[in-house]
């Protein structure tokens, strides 16, 4: 990487052995992808109960020469719908896997390899806002993997691109742009 890896640690308690897990997991994406030019991982936990079941979540998001940036990032209950007593492990575990996943899935398309995803291009998926920044004109969907798909203003072709909030669930179309993949045809989902 040209930069040194950003790992940070919010309202979740710092560990050497995280740092270790992570800094592995990134030399490992780094092998997939030579090019990376810096990766941010953070991990946060966001929401607690009673019996601490509520695991952390790790957000990632890694910057690449001449492309929009590969992010990962999701909602606690993810990981307690997989995993029956999720743990920083499995969060670690997880957003890497989801990383690497997206990040071959990258690399591929660069290399104008075909691939599974190639023929989803034309189907209509549901996702989430995960993000909205309307001063900016675009926002950030989850998407079906559980990354983040950007999109712009003038890609929500039903609704108001305003009146999103993050949560909103939308259909959308992946299609790869000249950055990478993006979310295209949004349309708020009618309720």
């Amino acid at each position: 990487m040209q930069t040194p890896a950003q790992i940070a640690f919010r309202h979740y308690p710092a560990s050497d052995q995280a740092e270790e897990e992570i800094r592995a997991r990134l030399d490992k994406l780094e092998a997939v992808y030579a090019e990376l030019i810096s990766a941010s991982v953070t991990v946060d936990q966001r929401a607690s109960n009673a019996d601490e079941s509520v695991p952390p979540v790790v957000r990632i998001e890694l910057s690449l020469p001449h492309a929009a940036p590969v992010v990962v990032a999701y909602e606690p209950d993810r990981l307690q719908r997989k995993f029956q007593s999720p743990d920083l492990r499995n969060a670690i575990n997880d957003a890497f896997n989801l990383a690497e996943r997206q990040l071959r899935t990258f690399k591929d398309r660069r290399r104008g390899r075909p691939d599974a995803t190639d023929h989803e291009a034309s189907h209509q998926f549901l996702g989430q806002v995960a993000e909205i920044q309307p001063d900016k004109d675009h926002g950030f969907l989850m998407n079906k993997e559980g990354g983040l798909l950007y999109f712009h203003r003038n890609s929500v072709l039903a609704g108001d691109f305003d009146a999103l909030k993050r949560g909103d669930e939308v259909h959308y179309v992946e299609e790869m742009g000249d950055t990478g993949p993006l979310a295209t045809k949004v349309r708020p989902k009618a309720g």
